[in-house]
This record gives C-alpha cells, sequence and structure tokens, in this order.
C-alpha cells in the first residue's frame, strides 16, 4: 500500500507546565513537550518576557533542555530580588503557526 507523503503540521503542545514550589537552590524543572511537522522550536516567556537559557547565554542558569522543558540548575533567590519567581508560558513555533501551554507558576518556598 502506498502512504500518502506525511503532511506538515502546526504546533500543538502535548505536555504542559504545572505551577512549581521550589526550594532556592534547589534545581528546578518546567515540563513542556509540542509535537509538529516539521518539529517546533519551542520558546519560554515569563511574565510576558521572553526567558533567556543557555544558548543565548552561556553562563545561564536556565537550559532549554531538547524535548523543550525549562531545566533551572538551581533556583535563584536573593535579597534584592527573585529572578525566577514569576508566571511562565512556553511557546512552540513552525512556519504554519504557533501554539501557547497554558501558565505555570514559579514560586520559591520562604526562607
Amino acid at each position: 500500500g502506498s502512504h500518502a507523503p506525511l503532511e506538515d503540521m502546526p504546533p500543538r503542545i502535548v505536555e504542559h507546565p504545572t505551577d512549581l514550589l521550589v526550594s532556592k537552590g534547589e534545581p528546578a524543572t518546567l515540563s513542556c513537550k509540542a509535537e509538529g511537522r516539521p518539529a517546533p522550536a519551542v520558546e519560554w516567556y515569563k511574565d510576558g518576557e521572553r526567558v533567556e537559557t543557555d544558548r543565548e547565554d552561556p553562563r545561564s542558569h536556565r537550559t532549554l533542555l531538547p524535548g523543550g522543558s525549562l531545566f533551572f540548575l538551581r533556583i535563584l533567590h536573593g535579597r534584592r530580588g527573585k529572578p525566577d519567581e514569576g508566571v511562565y508560558v512556553c511557546v512552540a513555533r513552525n512556519y504554519l503557526g504557533e501554539a501557547t501551554s497554558r501558565n505555570a507558576s514559579l514560586e520559591v518556598a520562604g526562607e
């Protein structure tokens, strides 16, 4: 039997991030998995701002994992700020469109 060629498909999020409560200094992972054809590129946004990962900044403590999840080597939390606390979404894009995950909040557990 002959198959039809695989059709390109816009992205869809198949695994959404969930709210996290993390102790400061601990690692954390915000899950995200997207499907599409061609395979979509995933970006993360925190409070509406794009999250920089070690792809843009090798010193970053945030890594974009191959599947699209966002991994924090350690949650940063100082007296002067809570750079990792906020509301995150992941966005998957290919040339056919984009898909946005549900919001996930990351909170740092009290001192």
